[in-house]
């Protein structure tokens, strides 16, 4: 029997999901249970960038701006703004009345501490802080920060959805080393972290909090009125499909976030659940090459890999037979907007595996291990993850293929170390194709050495486009500048993409107010 026979024969059964023993609750609280993309292993959204993290984050702690569904910076925990004329002065005034779960006010000083920290692991807060002149609180309630030079993409910076997120945090926790994670979880936003409650692997839980005050305007993605409609979201770690599918349909959990494509005509023969596309902007996915080690510090080798792969192998493990929610993706930008680009993109993903053989022989490969990183629990990254292992040894690779979960991947691909000493050579992720419109949400297409995302690809020719993305005066200048991040990212091969995909959410009927956008919001959701 294949995985896809057994996986709906199983989610047909309505099996019911192993159960954790839960706390009581008061008499009416509402509970929404949600199943989450993954477990949360770790929880510092600035430490790392997994997407289960960062949107664990988005309940706890709030931000000064969000971005709505244009992609728009919109006030959030900001009252005001002034920009001096010369664009190098910005002074900011925070809303009265923000309050820290834990009863103490938010102070100017915890919003330097939070920006100062995440500067330090953001790869638009890193070009932030080189033309930063001073970073200072003036009052309890007013910040100041002196540029250099105009920086005209600072409020899109402070308000993006791609992890790290400019999370504002109490200034004791935000004075942590960025390089280490954080122990404690006071935020301001519109739900507490339960910590006694954490078990990672199972659950986490999140309650209303009371002294969170939201704007007037109605919500939109990050922007907006956050207001949650229910007391208690549990998020229950399921990380088997069958199992998330029987729960579902049993009414165990109301909403599941990623159910595989596999799945979903079963789902809609279910009378009492909706299921749609997660996210019409969609995601991008991703093969991530280690450049500081061999074979992958070859350019040849990692070009090799590149024109060996086939996109539709990577797409249909993902996404099955649904030609509607695939395509190829011959660049780095999502497909449908402004700067989408295929610049230099003709050798991408068309599955050439005698040409990929040839130029890993030229390229002089010696046969050293490629240390594969593989979550098996994420079936995004498994399903990529079992098409790489065939492409790399049918090319002649010696794989060293490393079955893991997605918590663990998150740790190890963090480590600069050789991969015989615990460090790796290649995993798999996606980026959301919200983060992938422009180069200012999108750490993954940066080529900026040491400074880069996992992988530290570095590209002069990459980065100098960016900047001249960064300072182009008009939509022409910039899609020309795009053109030059997109052919370069190919010839350089930033990271691998295996192409563009949509994916699902599916909810209870008796669950209202779920919207289409790369985040699970939350607010806004009620529950009959």
């Amino acid at each position: 029997m294949d995985r896809r026979t057994f996986l709906k024969g199983s989610a047909a059964l309505g099996l019911a999901a192993p159960q954790v023993a839960m706390p009581a609750l008061a008499q009416g609280a509402k509970v929404l249970r949600f199943v989450p993309q993954a477990n949360l292993a770790n929880f510092d959204p600035i430490w790392g960038t997994q997407y289960v993290v960062r949107n664990a984050g988005t309940l706890v702690w709030d931000m000064l701006y969000g971005v709505d569904d244009q992609l728009k910076p919109q006030r959030q925990m900001v009252e005001s703004e002034e920009v001096s004329g010369d664009k190098l002065t910005w002074t900011f005034r925070l809303r009265p009345g923000l309050m820290w779960h834990d009863g103490e006010p938010v102070l100017s000083k915890d919003v330097v501490a939070s920006l100062t920290r995440w500067m330090a692991r953001d790869p638009i807060g890193l070009m932030i802080r080189g033309v930063q002149d001073e970073l200072s609180a003036t009052d309890d309630r007013t910040f100041r920060w002196r540029l250099k030079k105009p920086f005209p993409k600072l409020l899109y910076a402070l308000g993006k959805t791609n992890a790290p997120m400019a999370l504002i945090m109490p200034e004791r926790i935000a004075k942590t080393d960025p390089f280490t994670q954080i122990t404690e979880y006071v935020g301001s936003g519109p739900m507490k972290f339960v910590r006694n409650e954490w078990v990672p692997g199972a659950r986490a839980v999140f309650e209303t909090f009371a002294g969170y005050k939201p704007r007037e305007e109605p919500n939109s993605w990050l922007a907006g009125g956050k207001r949650i409609l229910v007391d208690r979201v549990e998020w229950v770690i399921m990380p088997d499909a069958a199992t998330a599918s029987a729960a579902l349909q049993n009414g165990e959990v109301d909403w599941w976030e990623n159910p595989i494509s596999d799945l979903v005509p079963l789902l809609r023969k279910n009378s009492n659940l909706n299921v749609d596309i997660a996210d019409p902007l969609g995601n991008v996915g991703s093969f991530r090459m280690n450049h500081l080690h061999p074979p992958f510090d070859n350019p040849k080798i990692r070009q090799a890999v590149l024109t060996a792969m086939s996109q539709e192998d990577y797409m249909r493990a993902i996404v099955g037979d649904d030609d509607s929610l695939w395509k190829t993706l011959p660049g780095f930008f999502t497909p449908g907007t402004a700067l989408y680009s295929e610049a230099g993109g003709g050798n991408v993903g068309k599955g050439d595996i005698k040409l990929g053989q040839k130029l890993l022989k030229e390229a002089g490969y010696k046969g050293e291990p490629v240390t594969c990183v593989v979550a098996q629990d994420q079936p995004i990254t498994k399903a990529q993850g079992d098409i790489t292992a065939d492409l790399l040894k049918q090319m002649g690779f010696n794989v060293d293929f490393v079955a893991t979960d997605w918590g663990t991947t998150g740790t190890r691909r963090a480590s600069k170390a050789p991969p015989s000493q615990g460090g790796w050579n290649m995993f798999h992720t996606w980026h959301a194709g919200a983060d992938c419109i422009n180069p200012a949400g999108y750490p993954a297409v940066r080529a900026n050495g040491d400074k880069a995302w996992f992988g530290w690809p570095n590209i002069p020719p990459v980065e100098a486009a960016i900047t001249e993305w960064f300072d182009a005066a008009d939509p022409t200048s910039e899609k020309a500048a795009i053109d030059k991040v997109n052919a370069a990212a190919c010839e350089g091969v930033v990271y691998v993409p295996t192409g563009f995909f949509l994916g699902y959410q599916a909810w209870r009927k008796n669950v209202s107010g779920i919207v289409k956008g790369p985040i699970p919001f939350t607010w806004g959701v009620s529950k009959a």
